[in-house]
Formats: C-alpha cells, sequence, structure tokens
C-alpha cells in the first residue's frame, strides 16, 4: 500500500479530529485539553512521547527499523481570542475563542501523518519526530520554549506547512531565503493635558497629537526606506479619551512593523522612537515607546527549497507548485530555522465554490479540508525524500 492509498483511510479521522478541535479552542499557553489529545493518539501508536516541553508543547518520536537521519514535522495548536461567527456544525462552542488561524487542521494533519507513519516504521530508514508547539500567536512564542527544553536534539532538517486560505485549494508555495517578515510590536503613550472640550487653548490634546503622530509614522516607509525592500508599518489601535466635552490626557496607540532585512528593521526602530518625541514635543506633549522585538523572519534552505519544488511537482504539477509570494505575516517556525536547515511551506485552503473565501484571523475563518490531504502528502514526501537522499 502506498503513501497515498494509506492516507485515505486516515483522511476521515484526520477530519473529525480537526473538527474536534475546532470546537474545543484553547488560547496560548493554555493548550491542555489540545496537548493531552495529541498524546493520547501518539502513545496509541506506539511513539516515544514527552510531554510539557515548553509549556504545553507535546513531541512524538517515531524510530524507523533503520539507521538515518532524524527529520522533525511542526505543527502549531493554539486558538485565538477571537468570536466564531461561522455557521456550521462544527462551529466553536467556547464563547469568544476560535481556530481563526487554522491550527486544528494543522495539529489533525500532523497527527494523521504520525499513524501513516508509524505503520511504516520498519521500512523507515531513521527517525521522524512530531513537534506539536503551543503559542505560536504570541511573541516571543512556544518555539523559543521548546527548543530551549531540547525539542531540535538530534534533529538534521525541519519541515511546517501552514494552510493558506489566500491560496486556492491545489496550490502550494514556498520559496529559498527569507519568505515571512520579522514582526515587531511597538505601543506609544502620549501624556498631554486634559480640559474642558470648549477650552481647547488651556489643554494639551493627547488625541489631536496621536492623531499628527500616525499620520507621522507612515512617512517611515515611503520616505526613509528603500522602496524596493518591503517594509510595513502599521498602527493598529488607538485609545483616548471618555466623554465628549472633555479633551483626553492621554491617548494610547499600537501597532507592528514588518521587515526582512535587520538593518531596515533596525532604521524603523530608530525613526519611530524619534518621530515619536519630535511630534509630542512640537505639541506640547510628552510620550513613552516600548518596542517589543518579535519573531525574526522565516528564512528557508536553499536545499530544502529545492527539495520542495522537486517533491511539489511530482506530487502538484509544476504549475501547481510556485515560488511564494513575501508574506508580511510572521511565524515563530523561523526560531526552528535558525537552528537547523529546513523549509516552510503554504498549502492552498481557500475554495470559493465552498464557501471558504475569509482570510485568517477573521470570524468567518475556514478551510477546504481537502488542503489536509495536500499538506499530508507533502510533508511526507519531503520526509521520505530526505531520509533517503539528503543531499539531493
Amino acid at each position: 500500500m502506498n503513501v497515498a492509498e494509506m492516507l485515505e483511510q486516515v483522511f476521515v479521522e484526520m477530519v473529525q479530529w480537526r473538527r474536534y478541535l475546532h470546537q474545543h479552542p484553547e488560547l496560548s499557553f493554555q493548550e491542555t485539553n489540545t496537548a493531552a489529545f495529541v498524546a493520547d493518539h501518539l502513545k496509541q501508536w506506539g511513539l516515544e512521547v514527552q510531554t510539557h516541553i515548553g509549556g504545553f508543547g507535546v513531541i512524538g518520536l517515531l524510530k524507523g527499523g533503520k539507521p538515518g537521519l532524524t527529520v522533525a514535522l511542526r505543527a502549531d495548536m493554539d486558538a485565538l481570542p477571537i468570536q466564531d461567527e461561522k455557521t456550521s456544525s462544527y462551529a466553536s462552542l467556547v464563547p469568544g475563542v476560535m481556530h481563526a488561524c487554522g491550527h486544528d487542521a494543522h495539529t489533525s494533519t500532523l497527527l494523521g501523518i504520525a499513524k501513516i507513519c508509524s505503520q511504516m516504521r520498519d521500512e523507515l530508514a531513521g527517525n521522524i519526530k512530531f513537534i506539536f508547539q503551543p503559542a505560536e500567536e504570541v511573541s516571543p512564542g512556544g518555539a523559543v520554549s521548546m527548543i530551549a527544553e531540547g525539542a531540535l536534539k538530534g534533529v538534521d532538517v525541519i519541515y511546517g506547512v501552514h494552510l493558506w486560505s489566500p491560496f486556492p485549494i491545489g496550490e502550494v508555495y514556498s520559496k529559498e531565503g527569507a519568505m515571512m517578515a520579522a514582526a515587531d510590536e511597538f505601543i506609544i503613550e502620549i501624556q498631554g493635558k486634559g480640559g474642558h472640550g470648549g477650552l481647547p487653548h488651556d489643554t494639551v490634546d493627547s488625541i489631536l497629537v496621536g492623531s499628527h503622530l500616525v499620520v507621522n509614522l507612515q512617512s517611515i516607509v515611503s520616505r526613509n526606506i528603500n522602496p524596493t525592500e518591503p517594509a510595513v508599518v502599521s498602527i493598529g489601535s488607538l485609545h483616548a479619551g471618555s466623554s465628549f466635552n472633555v479633551i483626553a490626557e492621554r491617548c494610547q496607540m499600537s501597532g507592528t512593523v514588518r521587515t526582512f532585512d535587520p538593518t531596515i528593521r533596525d532604521q524603523i526602530q530608530l525613526r519611530i522612537a524619534k518621530i515619536s518625541k519630535a511630534t509630542c514635543e512640537a505639541f506640547g506633549a510628552q510620550c513613552e515607546l516600548e518596542y517589543k522585538v518579535g519573531y525574526p523572519p522565516v528564512i528557508n534552505d536553499s536545499i530544502e527549497a529545492e527539495r520542495y519544488f522537486k517533491v511539489g511537482a511530482k506530487l502538484f504539477g509544476e504549475a501547481n507548485t510556485k515560488q511564494s509570494p513575501l508574506i508580511m505575516a510572521g511565524e515563530d517556525f523561523s526560531y526552528y530555522l535558525q537552528k537547523v536547515p529546513g523549509c516552510f511551506m503554504f498549502v492552498g485552503a481557500g475554495n470559493d465554490e465552498k464557501g471558504v473565501w475569509a482570510p485568517h484571523h477573521h470570524p468567518h475563518f475556514d478551510i477546504d479540508e481537502e488542503a489536509m490531504r495536500n499538506a499530508a502528502l507533502l510533508l511526507i514526501e519531503m520526509t521520505l525524500n530526505y531520509l533517503n537522499s539528503p543531499l539531493l
């Protein structure tokens, strides 16, 4: 029986697992039941299981019947603080929490791969380490703590996938080098002078200052960064005031910076600090900046990216095995790639015909579950290809 035939037998279970996890989501660093669910299944299939790695992380080690190298495969498990607004039989049962990024499907896909590979263990020339990671959605993320507690010990290469609803079902994407952005966060507290809304001359209006600062920060990418270098500065929130006739004394804003080049990353951080200080001083206000350096960029190994194109073309055809555009979203898979070579890949999960249209982190987010089949095939074939010919 070949891999595709084995996958057909397991796929129904993968869908069932995914829908169960979708109904019972858990936030970052709270994945107690999800971790137990994963560990119980891995033990049933005879893997060596470690739990509570870097929090609620789970590792399953499958030792092949023949000596060889070790491939790590990683899936993330956490959900998001978003209310599920889908109308479906498997919508979240937890108020205010949902799997709005596909981690339930990542977990279920990797479980399916573990079950299939456990049935192939005698034929495997090497080992497979299954890494089920908590807390991908928050910085510094679960990858850092899992690595610190030995998740990559003995690992020669690592692969991961992200089911991606903006890409259509049947297509896969990856590329050599930088693919996903470094993701930083900043918070700016503006201190003005509050007062009566009818007497603005006696105040320092923090909302006015904040409004100018939002506009001024947009000049960083448009006027300070080489236009051939991708970068983003976005303000995601601005909070101030409590009454229609009171000029707010304080204003807080938060935002994100996305870059690929470390020099540009440092340049933007410096410009945010200078522009914030100068803008506030111009209006007689003060400010405090908290800048949080987040995930580094996802940088794929050149050989493993070449392997992706070779394996993908075999599975899905050359036309559907695409070079990924640069993605400004961040991913803590980047930390694994700093330690061992590997490749992160996108698997198309959108399908307008099935009503799967919503972007990630959206209350109506869903996937075409057939994407799990494609992801499993891609990861299994990448693994077997590496174990049989690591140097291509």
